[in-house]
């Protein structure tokens, strides 16, 4: 049966009520974790919105092809220039954006606890103090109450953001997880930051889980067993294994094969981030979707029933909102 123009209307009217909200710590943090789920939503017709708690300042260059190099010692240049970049990613993956305005902290001196998994570029020999104001070390309130505005302006019904460990251990990945944890608490409370707009409390918050071994692993055996190189051995070969898989914590995994491709494209958005020919865009779509056509979450917290294993971050709120 074909939907009339009145039907298209309503269930265009029911799937604006779903509202998804992911926090990240820097600009293309949204893009290399949880883009394509993102996409996803939109193309169903719901609402997304991105927030990014810093500018991405101190971030290195990762593009060897980009010019000029010596936008690491421009901070303004640099927040500038990766503003540009978020603005292209928003646009390709059709979310809404939000700065919380806070310095890059940096890598602090002393490097990343072992076990960790570096990103962004960050060598020892880069590694730099945290600056005054930056980020990570202003009161946690400060960036809980900038956040929680956000919340009670956009309404999200799922929030999206990493877990204790901040997905690998960069000061303002840490930090973005328990500002989102403050906030998700404190948004419904009337009594928390009364000046912060009329309260409204999500009612599921997920930890992004991106960085699986069983995944790479996955990969990486086919690509061997088809004769192609593999982008994963060196990574496979360092892994801490005593550390166990983060697989053994997702609760949901969300198929979006579909929009890898989109989700390629807003990481190629940050061009002083991401090298088009890196590691992240060698292994084909099919063969990803074939093996591995979900991105995955940790469910934390849930104020609604839900069955799990899951395979959607609206699961038993459809049918709230809906009822």
């Amino acid at each position: 049966m074909v939907p009339t123009a009145a039907g298209k209307d309503e269930q265009a009217s029911m799937a604006e009520q779903l509202r998804m909200m992911a926090v990240h710590a820097h600009p293309d943090d949204e893009s290399s974790k949880g883009a394509a789920t993102m996409a996803r939503y939109v193309a169903d017709g719901h609402d997304v919105m991105v927030v990014t708690c810093t500018g991405g300042e101190r971030g290195s260059i990762l593009n060897s092809s980009f010019e000029p190099a010596d936008l690491v010692e421009h901070p303004a240049r640099m927040r500038a220039l990766r503003r540009q970049e978020m603005a292209r990613a928003a646009q390709i993956l059709g979310v809404q954006h939000r700065w919380l305005g806070y310095i890059d902290s940096g890598m602090p001196a002393g490097g990343m606890p072992a076990g960790g998994m570096p990103e962004r570029g960050m060598s020892e020999g880069e590694l730099q103090p945290l600056p005054d104001g930056c980020f990570a070390v202003v009161p946690l309130e400060v960036p809980t109450q900038d956040l929680v505005r956000v919340m009670r302006e956009f309404r999200p019904h799922v929030v999206v953001t990493y877990d204790e460990r901040g997905g690998y251990p960069h000061p303002d990945h840490i930090r973005c997880h328990q500002v989102s944890v403050a906030a998700f608490d404190a948004a419904g409370d009337p009594e928390r930051f009364p000046d912060a707009g009329a309260p409204w409390q999500p009612l599921k918050l997920y930890y992004l889980h991106g960085f699986s071994r069983q995944r790479m692993q996955t990969l990486h055996d086919a690509l061997l067993a088809a004769g192609a190189e593999s982008p994963f051995g060196e990574w496979l070969t360092k892994w801490d294994s005593s550390r166990p898989d983060i697989m053994q914590r997702v609760t949901t995994r969300v198929p979006c094969a579909e929009y890898f491709p989109v989700r390629d494209e807003a990481l190629r958005a940050h061009a002083t981030q991401i090298d088009p020919a890196s590691r992240w865009f060698s292994v084909p779509h099919a063969l990803q979707a074939q093996l591995w056509p979900t991105e995955e979450y940790e469910l934390a917290r849930s104020l609604v029933d839900t069955t799990l294993p899951e395979d959607d971050l609206f699961s038993g709120i459809r049918e709230r909102v809906y009822a």
